[in-house]
């Protein structure tokens, strides 16, 4: 047991190991974020599961590229639009179609079964987190191979500090 804790103490200690957790983080922190804001937006504006849905992926989204691209691969500088920002926003849509397609379902579960919008709501967030859920082993093998991936040329756990992605040119 000693070697299995100590082999996974040294796998997350390791760069990769490190942006792994760090990744793992931001998105607790966008899930948290996004499924506030749905409940909000769904319970208490009393919107369609759908719209909420859509509003509050993109409120989560905002947090989450900037966390991702600072804190968990330690991109600095501007931006790049068509390297990091578009590839971010087609894999934040892409989220937010599975979702809003799971949102849709599950509020006409819940509709069809329960009065209260409270258990509504729970049936909504739920179908939001499971969609998400799905999609995140992906994106993190895209944003690490891809996206924010440091090159070559530079140790592991250095990171390209002039804005370059994975993405040739």
């Amino acid at each position: 047991m000693a070697g299995v804790v100590s082999s996974f103490k040294e796998r997350a200690l390791s760069p990769g190991g490190r942006k792994a957790i760090k990744y793992t983080l931001v998105s607790v922190i966008a899930v948290i974020v996004t499924q506030i804001a749905l409940v909000v937006i769904y319970l208490v504006l009393d919107w369609d599961a759908r719209p909420a849905n859509i509003a509050a992926s993109s409120v989560g989204a905002i947090p989450s590229y900037y966390l991702n691209r600072y804190w968990a691969w330690g991109k600095r500088g501007r931006s790049h639009l068509l390297k990091e920002v578009a590839p971010f926003w087609a894999l934040t849509f892409l989220g937010m179609a599975v979702s809003t397609f799971t949102v849709g379902i599950a509020e006409a579960y819940a509709t069809d079964r329960y009065d209260s919008r409270v258990i509504q709501t729970m049936f909504v967030n739920g179908g939001s987190i499971a969609a998400f859920g799905v999609l995140w082993i992906a994106k993190f093998i895209i944003f690490n191979k891809v996206l924010f991936k440091t090159h070559p040329e530079e140790l592991d756990d250095v990171p390209a500090l002039d804005g370059r992605t994975g993405i040739p040119t």
